[in-house]
Formats: structure tokens, sequence, C-alpha cells
């Protein structure tokens, strides 16, 4: 493994704590600890976890109209986000699909853009190829990606840096930690409070090593971060979304910006807009991205088809687990709009057998993002 994968800058740190590694888009990851995926999902819910996201593709935007041409490939406000904010985006193809999900962060001379793994290639070549000569793109291949989440993760990261305390969800810093420049986000992929924060490689381990120092700290693998995710209704590329499906199709209707709607002051004018807006304005989309809870403690796993009572296919599950803090078997996946109303009864089929579930409401625990 550790000849043909890549690694990030805590490799070394992560075989050192007892990670078991496996590959993940091209990098040998830690899919766990010692303590095992459920004992650091819930470590995250009631203390911080820290997570190594280092394989997540960051990239800078600079050039005068930067924003303007960034907008034009996303169904999302872009021009008008305030320096030090950051929003999710999308990036949709001709056909309404999704290239993929990713963050963007306003900064004071540009944009900082925060793409996944899997896409990453991809993503750069499609910014190459869509920005005007007059825009620079930079990809940041010297800087790590470290994710501090949970409840303590304010209290833990204000001790190294005072500044933090004024942050609120969504907002982004440049400022130093422990003595080392960072971009900071208050952000996050598990549901909770919590940063993402962008790091010079070389000073990577040094500013993991002294959180993981602090007591509330522990190291959370790959696995636990599925886990949380799933319980606060976040998708994961490639599974819930993908170029198959549309941001309509994908219950991501928050995701478009009402500006680029068609009733708009700049309504339209990205990749696949005569699709995404006409499902909008004339509900029309076939198929939704739902929530599924089952009665019994069995998962139900990506790629179980899902049916009504009379046995007719309504669809198939993207991703699924039992929920740790739920204490319930959940899921999410896509069925016929038909089929998509709260309450709505589904059987998945799991080993010959169809266990009923039930279409409910997103996220599966309540999310606690700090608004202030």
């Amino acid at each position: 493994m550790e000849e043909t994968l890549l690694h990030t800058p805590l490799f070394e740190l992560h075989e050192e704590l007892g990670a078991r590694m496996v590959p993940f888009a091209g990098y040998a990851m830690p899919v766990q600890y010692t303590s095992g995926v459920r004992k650091e999902h819930l470590h995250t819910r009631e203390a911080a976890g820290l997570f190594d996201v280092s394989h997540m593709g960051q990239v800078y935007i600079r050039g005068e109209n930067a924003g303007a041409e960034l907008e034009r490939l996303v169904p999302v406000d872009i021009i008008d986000l305030p320096v030090g904010k950051q929003r999710y985006a999308l990036f949709t193809n001709d056909q309404g699909g999704i290239l993929d999900d990713l963050m963007v962060t306003r900064m004071t001379d540009g944009y900082y853009l925060v793409i996944n793994a899997a896409c990453k290639e991809a993503d750069i070549a499609h910014l190459r190829a869509n920005l005007g000569e007059g825009t620079e793109l930079e990809v940041l291949d010297n800087h790590a990606l470290i994710a501090l989440q949970g409840p303590k993760a304010a209290e833990v990261l204000i001790r190294f840096q005072p500044e933090l305390v004024n942050m609120v969800f969504m907002d982004n810093l440049v400022v130093d930690i422990a003595g080392i420049n960072c971009f900071v986000s208050r952000s996050g992929y598990t549901g909770e409070d919590g940063f993402e924060i962008s790091v010079p490689a070389s000073r990577c381990e040094e500013l993991a090593r002294k959180l993981l120092a602090e007591d509330e700290v522990e190291a959370i693998g790959l696995g636990a971060r599925d886990s949380l995710r799933l319980e606060a209704g976040l998708c994961l590329y490639g599974h819930d979304i993908s170029t198959d499906t549309t941001p309509v199709e994908a219950s991501l209707l928050w995701a478009i910006s009402k500006v680029r709607r068609s009733d708009g002051a700049r309504a339209g004018g990205f990749p696949g807009a005569d699709v995404i807006l006409k499902q909008i304005d004339e509900k029309s989309a076939a198929r939704k991205r739902v929530g599924l809870v089952g009665e019994g403690r069995a998962p139900v796993r990506e790629g179980t088809e899902l049916f009504d009572a009379e046995g007719n296919k309504l669809g198939e599950v993207t991703s699924g687990t039992f929920g740790p803090s739920a204490a319930l078997s959940i899921a999410m996946g896509y069925v016929d709009s038909s089929a998509s109303a709260l309450d709505t009864e589904v059987f998945a089929e799991v080993r010959g057998k169809r266990l009923p579930m039930k279409v409910c409401r997103m996220p599966f625990v309540p999310q606690r993002y700090y608004r202030g």
C-alpha cells in the first residue's frame, strides 16, 4: 500500500496512533483507530474529534473577474459573497448533473475552494478550461487540511487563538494557531460545531500533535466521519450525488441561490440551468433523495433496492448504517417522487427479506452549528 498510494503529511502519525489504513481516493487514509468506529463517532458528538482531510483538494483563484467566472460554473451567488464568508456550491454539467460539490470562500484577494479528493483532477481541469486568461488558478499542494469537530472544538481551538471566539458558522479567518499561519473556517462535515483548518503541510503534524494533546481531543477516522455525516443528512459525492443526479432530485434546493433562479436578478447562466430551473419551476423531478429509518437495528446498505407494499420498485439506498447517536437504522436514497412524502412506508430488500422503512426528515440528529 505504501508504494502505490499517496500519503498525507500525517501518515506517520496515523501509524503511530494505531490506525487501520485503507485506500481512499488514491491515498492511504485512516478508517479507524484502536477504539473503533462507534466510540470515535460518539466521542466526536460528546467532545472533540480531529480528522485528517488532507486528501481533499485546495485551490485559490485570483483575478478581477474571478467571481463572475466562477459563478458561471455553479448555481450559486458567488459575486455577492462577502469577504470572510464561505458557501456550499455545486459544479453542474449541461445535463443538470452534479460534477462535484465544494466549498467556496471569498478572501480579500480571491476565492479559496475545497474540492472532493476523488474529483480533484477533474475539477481542476474543469476550472482551467472555463476560467478566463486573466484569472490565475493556484493548486495549494503545499497545504494540508484538518478538521476539529464536536461540542468542545471551539473551547479547544480558542485556547490557541482567542480571536476565533467571534466566528460563527461559515465564517473564515486567516489567523495564527499555535504560531502557525492558517485559513480557518467554522464549518465541517459532522453536523457538529467545529472548524476546518488549512495549514502548511510542513507544519501539519506539529499542529495535529498540539491539538491531540488536549484532553478533549481524539483522532477520528473515515469510518466515523461517514456515520457522522450520514446522521447529519449530508451527501457523499459519488454515492448520494453524482453526474446522474440533479440538485433538485438530490433535495439540494437550498443550495441554489435565489438570485440564480428563474425570477432572480442573475437567473440561469450556469451549466444545465434549463434542466435544473425547469425542475424547480414545474416541480417535475421524477425522483427525490429522502431520509429513511428502519424499524430494527439491521443496517440497510448502499445499493439496497426499495419497493412499495405491492412489490413495485421505487428506488434504492445510496448510504446507510446503524446510527450510533440516532440509535436507529438510518439511510438516504432515491425514491419515485410519488413515494417521497414524509412517513411513506417503503420496503428495503436485505438478504431476500423486505424490511419496512419510513421516509423521514433529515438530519437524523439535530445539527449543532454555531450561529451566534
